[in-house]
């Protein structure tokens, strides 16, 4: 199957006064359909940096980024927009929830200026907060709120899910719940699915995983098997 991203030298570099930033260094990688892959890296790695240009919240300083054929690169802000809008789903460390909403009023946020989107309530079952789904915020554990901002991500069935550190802020077993609810997701709707990390036990739910430092990919390997979620310990 052709790749749904095709990355080619891709280069950024953030200006700070007098001061030049690399963050990516000519970074050539290909991302496909139903994957489950895991950026590895410490802080400074350039893992961010890759995940908000595949996203479409940053532009490569030079390079190619190709998303089922359509060169990013050169797209204005409408063109970007419209792709986050209707193409990708963003999970972040923090839940970024309207505290006055409940957790279907969240995630329906989304449903609303989507095109072809499932029910907030269909979204919230995948994660299995269908029972809590009229509860607000603050009634809700944060492995719960993350929860809701996965249903949230996917409700308008995006082909791909980006992941930010999802579990920067949670304990063991409520991280193993949030990553249970995202491998659930990539398997049952086939959705790319890219979690960046510098927690390496994370490594062994993924189909492949990356290691980035000093803004390069420095190592890749494909897992024969994913282990399940439930076994993993960190």
């Amino acid at each position: 199957m052709p790749p749904i991203f095709e990355a080619q030298a891709l280069r950024k570099v953030y200006h700070t006064g007098e001061l030049d930033v690399v963050a990516l260094h000519g970074v050539d990688i290909q991302f496909h359909s139903s994957e489950l892959v895991v950026l590895l890296g410490a802080s400074g790695s350039g893992k961010s940096t890759l995940l908000n240009i595949l996203g479409g919240l940053d532009t490569p300083t030079s390079g190619q980024l190709r998303y089922k054929g359509w060169d990013l690169t050169g797209g204005d802000e409408r063109t970007l927009t419209l792709f986050r809008r209707n193409c990708v789903g963003f999970v972040f460390q923090f839940y970024n929830l309207i505290p006055s909403l409940t957790a279907r009023e969240n995630v329906a946020l989304i449903t609303d200026i989507s095109r072809d989107p499932m029910k907030p309530e269909e979204a919230l079952a995948l994660v299995n907060l269908e029972h809590r789904m009229d509860h607000f915020p603050s009634q809700l554990s944060g492995g719960e709120q993350q929860r809701v901002a996965i249903a949230r991500a996917i409700a308008k069935k995006p082909e791909v899910l980006l992941c930010d550190e999802p579990t920067g802020a949670l304990d063991v077993n409520t991280g193993i719940a949030v990553l249970d609810a995202v491998e659930r997701i990539n398997r049952e709707l086939g959705t790319l699915t890219v979690i960046i990390t510098h927690n390496a036990d994370m490594a062994g739910m993924a189909d492949r995983v990356l290691n980035l430092k000093d803004g390069q990919i420095v190592s890749s390997h494909r897992n024969e098997q994913r282990v399940p979620v439930s076994s993993l310990k960190w």
